[in-house]
Formats: structure tokens, C-alpha cells, sequence
């Protein structure tokens, strides 16, 4: 044990090696946060939801393992997005057949699906793999201010 602390172990090929820290899911307080997207700017939001899924917030985090909380989103189609994204903003999706791209704005985005839109934002920021779809689950979003969550008694985020 070194005098900051931190225990390293002498491997002859390599020199000084860390060890990899694993904490034991079953230690770990799971809560639930609430955030109202009223008004706000969409992709502040979403930083914010991306942050507590990863477990940003928390001393014990690590890349490598699920330790974040749940994220309640409501008013998800009341996020307001600055400049002309309303008409600019370009959501795009394919069906694989010849000729079947998409194309959406914004705008016409929340009229379909009022949720989506959020729910892309927070995809797009947590990890790509096994780790992120698990992550995304964590994640409930509401296009109105109704929730079913009460019981878990959410802490109410301010941004």
C-alpha cells in the first residue's frame, strides 16, 4: 500500500498495474429523480437524465457497471428548442428496402410521437452497447405531467 493509498501491483512485463474496482450492485441505493422538461432546453435536459442514468452523480461510479438512478422526464413534448430547429431539425430513420429513407422535422416529430424526440437526445448520450440499452430502461419519459411513479417518492430535479 503506497502512502496515498492506493494499492498497485508490480507485473514484470508491464511495471505498476491498477486494479479494476467492482462494486457489488446489491450495496447500491437505486433512487428516483424527477425532471420537469417544461420550458426547459431539450438537450440541457437530457445531459441531466444522462448523467443520473450513468450514475455520474455518485462517489462509487464507474464506466464499466449499472450504478445509476431512474430518471422520471415529464412534459417531454413541452422542451423547448432554440433558433429554427423546430422546422430545421432533421430526424432521419430507413427501412432497409430501396427507397425507404424518412425524413422528419422536429416539429413533425412531436405531433406523431410526443416522447420520441427526448427519448432519442438521452439515447444518444449514454453508452452504445449492452451497458446502454440496460442503461435506457431506467428511463421513464412522459409527454404530459401525469406519472404513474408517486409511490417511489421522486426527488424533484431543478435545472
Amino acid at each position: 500500500m503506497n502512502p496515498d493509498g492506493v494499492h498497485r501491483e508490480y507485473n514484470i512485463t508491464k511495471g505498476f498495474e491498477m486494479k479494476t474496482i467492482f462494486v457489488k450492485p446489491a450495496t447500491v441505493e437505486k433512487k428516483w429523480y424527477l425532471i420537469d422538461a417544461e420550458g426547459k432546453n431539450l438537450g440541457r435536459v437530457a445531459v441531466a437524465a444522462a448523467r443520473i442514468l450513468r450514475g455520474k452523480n455518485k462517489a462509487e461510479y464507474v464506466p464499466h457497471q449499472d450504478l445509476g438512478d431512474y430518471v422520471i422526464i415529464i412534459n417531454a413534448s413541452k422542451a423547448a428548442v432554440t433558433g429554427n430547429k423546430m422546422e430545421d431539425k432533421k430526424y432521419y430513420r430507413h427501412s432497409m428496402f430501396p427507397g425507404g429513407l424518412k425524413c422528419e422535422t422536429y416539429g413533425q416529430v412531436i405531433a406523431r410521437k410526443p416522447t420520441y424526440a427526448m427519448e432519442h437526445a438521452v439515447k444518444g448520450m449514454l453508452p452504445h452497447g449492452k451497458l446502454g440499452r440496460r442503461l435506457f430502461t431506467n428511463m421513464k419519459v412522459y409527454a404530459g405531467s401525469e406519472h404513474p411513479h408517486m409511490a417511489q417518492q421522486p426527488i424533484v430535479v431543478e435545472l
